[in-house]
C-alpha cells in the first residue's frame, strides 16, 4: 500500500468519524433535584390550553410533553424541561419531537430511546424509569419517604399507585404524562404548580390536533378510574400541603 492510499485512508476514517452522531451524555436526576424554587407552569395537551396566552407567562419556568411542545413552536420560549413517555410518538410526530429535542433545556426520556436513532437532544438529557414494584409486605415496612405509595391488603393494583419525590428512584405511572410532570416538579424543589390542558375529557382531543390529523392514542378513559383518579387522590392527601 502506498503512502497516498494510505492517507487517503486514514482521510476517509477521520471523515467518517467526524460525521458519526456523538452519544448523547445520559445525566442521573440527582443532578436536578432541588435545584428550583417558586412557581411552575406544566403545559397539557386539552383543549383548554389552545388559547393560553404563553408568553405573557415566559418568565416563569415551564415543563411539556409529548405534543404539548406545539404551543412552544412559534414562540423564543424554551420549556425548562420536555419529558415524553410514550415511545411511539417520535414516529407518530417526527418533526414535533425533533423541535423539542432541539429546543428544550432538559429532556427526560427513557433510556434507551437515546441510543436509538432519535434526533440528539441540545439540551440537558435525563433518563426516565419507573419506580420498583414492591410486593404489599415490602411496601408496609418501607420506610423510603421518597417514594409515597398507596398500601392495601386487599388490592394488588394498589401496589402501581404513589407518588415519587425523588427521580433517582423512579417514578409511578398514572397512565397519563402529566402526573410524571407533577413528580418531576416536586423533584425540581418548586412549590407553585400551575396546570395548564390538564384536561380529563378525552372525547374532546389535543389543542393541536385537527380533524384531518392522524391522531395519538389516548386512554384517560380507559384509565381514569383505575390509575389516573387513585394517583390525584394520593397525591392530594399525602404530597399537597404548605410547600408544594
Amino acid at each position: 500500500m502506498t503512502s497516498q492510499s494510505i492517507n487517503a485512508t486514514a482521510y476517509l476514517r477521520k471523515s467518517a468519524e467526524d460525521h458519526t452522531p456523538k452519544p448523547t451524555r445520559v445525566l442521573d436526576f440527582g443532578k436536578c433535584r432541588g435545584t428550583r424554587k417558586g412557581p411552575v407552569l406544566l403545559i397539557g395537551s386539552g383543549q383548554s390550553a389552545r388559547n393560553f396566552p404563553i408568553q405573557d407567562f415566559s418568565d416563569v419556568p415551564m415543563i411539556t410533553m409529548n405534543g404539548a411542545f406545539s404551543m412552544f413552536a412559534e414562540t423564543n420560549i424554551k420549556p425548562l424541561f420536555y419529558v415524553c413517555t410514550d415511545r411511539d410518538f417520535p414516529n407518530q410526530q417526527p418533526e414535533l419531537f425533533a423541535a423539542a429535542m432541539r429546543e428544550s433545556e432538559n429532556v427526560g426520556l427513557w433510556e434507551d430511546q437515546f441510543s436509538s436513532g432519535i434526533p440528539r437532544p441540545s439540551g440537558r438529557a435525563y433518563a426516565l424509569k419507573k419506580s420498583p414494584r414492591l410486593s404489599t409486605v415490602a411496601a408496609l415496612c418501607s420506610r423510603d419517604d421518597a417514594l409515597v405509595r398507596k398500601v392495601s391488603l386487599w388490592s394488588h393494583r394498589s401496589r402501581d399507585i404513589g407518588f415519587s419525590k425523588n427521580l433517582e428512584l423512579g417514578f409511578f405511572d398514572a397512565r397519563t404524562v402529566m402526573y410524571l410532570a407533577l413528580q418531576l416538579s416536586y423533584h425540581l424543589g418548586f412549590d407553585s404548580v400551575f396546570l395548564v390542558g390538564f384536561d380529563m375529557n378525552q372525547s374532546a382531543g389535543r389543542f393541536y390536533e385537527s380533524s384531518t390529523d392522524v391522531r395519538s392514542p389516548c386512554g384517560l378513559d380507559q384509565h381514569y378510574e383505575s390509575r389516573i383518579l387513585p394517583s390525584l387522590e394520593l397525591m392530594s392527601k399525602h404530597v399537597v400541603g404548605d410547600d408544594f
